[in-house]
Order: structure tokens, then sequence, then C-alpha cells
């Protein structure tokens, strides 16, 4: 009894390491990823391991380069989070992509240049995990960016009154 838990035991570390992202890793490697769906774009993002994982944040910041002006714009959308079916890993897809948005101020030289315009909505902040890699779902004509959140170690105090 005692060796066949020694083994399962030792097929499971097996198992985590294969799992963990390493640089030049191919998805293909991971885990059987569904192919992107027609007008659709699969982007992967292998993060770097922190120390403390439990200190960052991910944030996925989907968006397209936009001829703008002196106006603020955004588009809207959403992010879903999707389980790969018999894996249990994690995916993500950006759907209802709607804009872009903008406030209609006049601008007073009427010139424009050419900007990254964000998708905002919900689900775009995920937990930081080093050890499998970040599988985004996005439109063909979406770019998706990221970006590193960190906490402050120190905890502060909140006064009472």
């Amino acid at each position: 009894m005692k060796k066949v838990l020694t083994t399962a035991a030792l097929a499971a570390a097996v198992a985590t390491v294969a799992c963990a992202a390493t640089p030049g890793q191919k998805l293909a490697d991971v885990a059987p990823y569904p192919a992107a769906q027609e007008g659709y774009q699969r982007h992967v993002i292998w993060l770097p391991q922190q120390a403390d994982e439990e200190l960052y944040k991910l944030e996925i910041v989907p968006g397209q380069m936009l001829q703008t002006d002196c106006n603020t714009r955004a588009m809207a959308g959403t992010l879903k989070e999707h389980t790969l079916e018999g894996w249990g890993y994690t995916y993500y897809e950006l759907s209802d992509v709607r804009g872009p948005m903008s406030t209609m101020m006049a601008c007073p030289d009427n010139s424009t240049v050419e900007a990254f315009v964000p998708v905002r909505g919900e689900g775009t902040f995920l937990r930081y995990n080093s050890k499998l890699p970040v599988v985004v779902y996005a439109p063909a004509t979406i770019e998706v960016r990221y970006r590193f959140w960190a906490a402050d170690t120190v905890l502060k105090v909140a006064g009472q009154e």
C-alpha cells in the first residue's frame, strides 16, 4: 500500500512539473486548447515566475489601434472564463465587443493621432499563476495586451472613528 501511495505521489509531482510554464514552450505541449474560431485569434501569455505570486494580479487589456482626436475613447466587451474539458485548465474568450465610444468635445486643432483604444469590461483582472499559460481568444481585429499589478508587502492599519 505504501509503495502504491509513493508511486501516486511521484506521478502527481511529475505531472505538476510538466505543467509548469517554461520559456519557449508551445501551448500544444501543455494541453489541447481549442483552435481559434473563424474571425478570432488565440493569444497566449507566458508569465514569469514570481517569489510570492499571491502579491500579484494580471490585467488583460484588449484593444485596437485607432485614429483618435482629443476625445476620450473606449470600447466595451465581455471577457468570459471557460474550462478546458477533461483538463480543468482555464481559458478566456473576449466577446460582445462594441464601439468605439467617444466623448463629444470639440477639438480645437482637429488633429488626429493613432492610439491604443482599450476594451473595457468585467473579468479583466486575473489571479497570477506562472505555472500555466493564460490563453485568450479575441476577435482578429483586437490586440491583447497585459500588465502586472503588485501589492505592497506592508499592510497599513485603518484608523477608527
